[in-house]
């Protein structure tokens, strides 16, 4: 059966590769994750008072799309109202449970969106489907979904072109008809460009849902690949992750993932095609943790050396052993080298070793040239187009380097 053809929108989605997704809310004051209303259950009456401290005084959405940029992303999803209901955005009359009528006193969302297209960033909108504070989610929702739908709308005409919507919380009420299409085409009629994003939670990671809906979702964890043989509609694939294990800002959490971590899930996201969208949790008053920083730009700084591998070669037939694999585009093989180590002394050098022949199967190709992208070094290979195997040798990181993952470019012929 064949591949669908994909929409020029869709391969423009996953050719953006990286993005990040921000959770940050009323819920970040209590600094224990954003579900905090609901596993604590706390009273709505109680939990409403959080929005009169609510200042976003060090929100800065310039410095967020800056640290995007310099993290080597493309796009930033940012929680424009979460399941707690409260609105980042000014919802024009719906309620008043919103940034610009709390201390903040202004429409966050505007400042997001614009200071996206200043550093060349794509705005995504998150909106929670469910919701604990509206009373007609559990008493009347068929006039819920009207009020989820108007939300929606204000989403897609207030602020110029967006890169799409990325919904949560269906999953909360699985029998009800949350009339999709009904939502969907307010997007289409809007925003016909965005892309319609709806998680389906970690129980059922790379399900397949609605014909509108344009990706399918992984949640936390690494992806696996898709099977698009013979499906109505070739559907891109996004991996979201945190850098610990909650999405909201923790006070006291202090297991982060290693800069190695993310590269590597980083790397693993691409080698099935999926997009990684990596979540940071801001402060109570909207500012990004130092820590959160600083690993983010380090993530960066391994894209740099090999962001013509990252962004838009497509996987390929190409088979690596182990965790090795390879993408391609029209001119070159990229060849994502894994469990290499430093080569140097042994007086001075831990865990020596790594070095060595790595093979690849269903290559059917000849090569010009094969060199590593950080430096030039041009490598040795051997190939034999007939059988379809490939080896070449890797050698180990010269000493003070190690990129946790290399990439190796064969030209092609």
């Amino acid at each position: 059966m064949a591949i669908p053809v994909i929409e020029p929108r869709i391969r423009a989605f996953e050719e953006l590769g990286f993005g990040m997704f921000i959770h940050w809310g009323l819920y970040s004051q209590m600094e224990k994750g954003e579900w905090v209303m609901n596993m604590e259950h706390i009273a709505k009456d109680e939990y409403v008072k959080l929005k009169d401290t609510f200042t976003a005084s060090k929100f800065d959405a310039e410095k967020i799309a800056k640290l995007a940029k310099d993290s080597g992303m493309n796009y930033i999803t940012l929680t424009t109202r979460h399941h707690d209901g409260f609105s980042l955005y000014d919802t024009c009359g719906l309620n008043e449970y919103d940034a610009p009528h709390s201390p903040a006193k202004r429409d966050l969302i505007k400042e997001f969106v614009d200071a996206c297209n200043k550093y060349d960033i794509v705005p995504f909108l998150y909106h929670t489907t469910l919701d604990w504070h509206n009373e007609d989610f559990d008493n009347d929702f068929p006039t819920y979904l009207k009020y989820l739908n108007r939300s929606v709308e204000i989403l897609c005409t207030n602020y110029g072109k967006i890169g799409g919507l990325w919904f949560d919380g269906n999953w909360s009420k699985p029998d009800e008809d949350w009339k999709e299409s009904e939502l969907y085409a307010t997007i289409r009629k809007h925003q016909p460009d965005a892309i319609i994003v709806n998680n389906t939670g970690l129980s059922e990671r790379g399900r397949t849902g609605h014909i509108e809906l344009d990706s399918v979702t992984f949640e936390q964890g690494r992806p696996t690949p898709i099977d698009r043989e013979g499906a109505p509609k070739y559907l891109a694939a996004e991996m979201c992750n945190t850098l610990n294990a909650h999405w909201g800002v923790g006070g006291n959490d202090f297991k982060y993932q290693s800069v190695s971590d993310l590269i590597e899930t980083l790397c693993s996201c691409r080698r099935v095609g999926a997009n990684y969208l990596l979540n940071i949790g801001p402060d109570a008053l909207g500012e990004v943790l130092p820590l959160q920083r600083e690993l983010l730009l380090m993530v960066g700084q391994w894209v740099s050396l090999f962001a013509d591998a990252v962004y838009k070669p497509i996987p390929s037939k190409v088979q690596g052993y182990g965790k090795d694999f390879v993408l391609e585009d029209d001119k070159n093989y990229y060849f994502f080298i894994h469990n290499l180590d430093i080569v140097g002394d042994e007086n001075v050098t831990v865990a020596q070793g790594g070095s060595g022949v790595r093979g690849f199967s269903q290559m059917k190709e000849e090569l010009q040239e094969l060199y590593w992208m950080d430096n030039k070094q041009h490598l040795d290979f051997a190939g034999n187009p007939q059988n379809g195997l490939f080896t070449f040798f890797a050698p180990g990181f010269p000493y003070g380097m190690n990129t946790v993952v290399r990439v190796a470019v064969g030209v092609k012929k």
